[in-house]
């Protein structure tokens, strides 16, 4: 830690903690969650357990003089056995809104994925590290550190060389938003690069992310966290993770939907609710899952496995579950004015395919991210969308 300064400690607690719906106190420090407790407690598998906990949307939110700021972690991050370790997580400091500045934490744990399809894992714990920022305008601002996406992240001490208190209510609407790996931020650069976060952004909202990577499987608990979770504005981007997982039959997805619906309305029984269906993806859009990677080449794509001639015994597809979302919105919506449905394909489509592939046949890249984002702010949030702002 640089000397030259003198430091003010402030801790950090949730009145500095945005877009998180619980927190655990740990031997480091304080670990966020996207899951409360009750939620955590019934998660089957390690692939939901690890993603929640990873902090996507989530961020310190102060306002401050101070020109530097150090923030004290202890990420854990994640590699693949047989690949080369990903590049350390981004902490992105915005200054008004703006990014002013971007840090990374070296060390910390290290998991290590043995097998893709079982999620078996090794864990190996490392030093905690530091992201440093310098050169901060001196004057008073609101300052907002977005945490690594898909690192989890232990908050320790936050130092600074000017008080630090609170950030004032922006008043701005709270829009709540649950989906798979892609909502997570998967291949996107950096935390405020992910498309929740640039639509958030562009639609003057505050964000709290509950995307999961792999794990948007219409989870009874976590509509319950929803529905107890304040919103103004709330949308399921439902799907794509349910096929790739093979989970459901169409029998059983029909009714888990109007489930998960049922559930939120019970919290939120007139708040704009958009049901997404699921981007393209042109490996799973008339194959069944479930998927396996795909090591041809040496570079990791993703493939179905399932029989396309099973769709009529129930097996499910991208193109089935988009029918079957239509179909039940609209059911629905003759008794809920404020349900409203959005073709996936109208975020990221062929068109968008052609221009910008998914570079491992599921995942968009960090340019896909941005055309998803500018797609959902003009259909949910521009003139006439189910989040527009302007009235009249």
């Amino acid at each position: 830690m640089n000397t030259e300064h003198d430091w003010i400690t402030t801790p950090v607690t949730t009145d500095i903690l945005r877009g998180f719906l619980d927190v655990e106190r740990t031997a480091h420090g304080l670990l966020p969650h996207r899951l409360p407790a009750r939620a955590r407690r019934q998660i089957p598998d390690d692939q939901l357990a690890i993603a929640e906990a990873q902090p996507s949307g989530v961020r310190l939110a102060f306002r401050t003089r101070a020109t530097t700021i150090e923030l004290d972690t202890l990420p854990t991050k994640r590699v693949y056995r047989g690949f080369p370790a990903p590049a350390d997580g981004v902490y992105d400091l915005l200054v008004d809104g703006r990014l002013a500045a971007q840090a990374t934490v070296t060390g910390g744990n290290v998991r290590t994925i043995i097998d893709m399809v079982t999620q078996s894992a090794e864990l190996r714990e490392g030093p905690a590290g530091t992201a440093r920022f310098t050169d901060l305008p001196a004057d008073d601002k609101d300052v907002e550190i977005w945490l690594p996406h898909t690192e989890i992240t232990e908050l320790i001490a936050l130092r600074t060389d000017a008080p630090v208190e609170p950030a004032p209510d922006s008043g701005r609407k709270v829009w709540l938003h649950h989906g798979s790996s892609i909502s997570h931020g998967s291949n996107a650069a950096h935390p405020t690069a992910i498309w929740p976060a640039l639509a958030a952004a562009q639609g003057g909202v505050e964000l709290v992310n509950l995307g999961f990577g792999g794990s948007a499987l219409l989870d009874p608990f976590t509509a319950r966290a929803m529905r107890d979770t304040p919103a103004d504005l709330i949308s399921l981007k439902i799907g794509i993770n349910i096929v790739n997982t093979d989970a459901m039959r169409l029998r059983a997805f029909t009714p888990a939907v109007h489930g998960f619906l049922d559930t939120i309305r019970e919290g939120h029984p007139t708040t704009p609710l958009l049901v997404v269906s699921p981007i393209l993806c042109p490996v799973q859009e008339d194959t069944p899952g479930p998927l396996a990677p795909d090591f041809d080449g040496g570079t990791l794509r993703f493939k179905a496995t399932g029989d396309p001639a099973e769709r009529a015994a129930g097996r499910l597809t991208l193109n089935v579950i988009r029918d079957e979302l239509a179909r039940v919105v609209n059911q629905r919506a003759a008794d809920d004015p404020n349900l409203h449905h959005l073709d996936g394909r109208d975020l990221y489509g062929e068109t968008d395919y052609a221009e910008l592939p998914l570079p491992d046949e599921v995942h968009p890249d960090p340019a896909g991210h941005r055309r998803i984002g500018e797609n959902f702010t003009r259909h949910a949030f521009g003139d006439g969308g189910p989040f527009a702002t302007k009235t009249g």
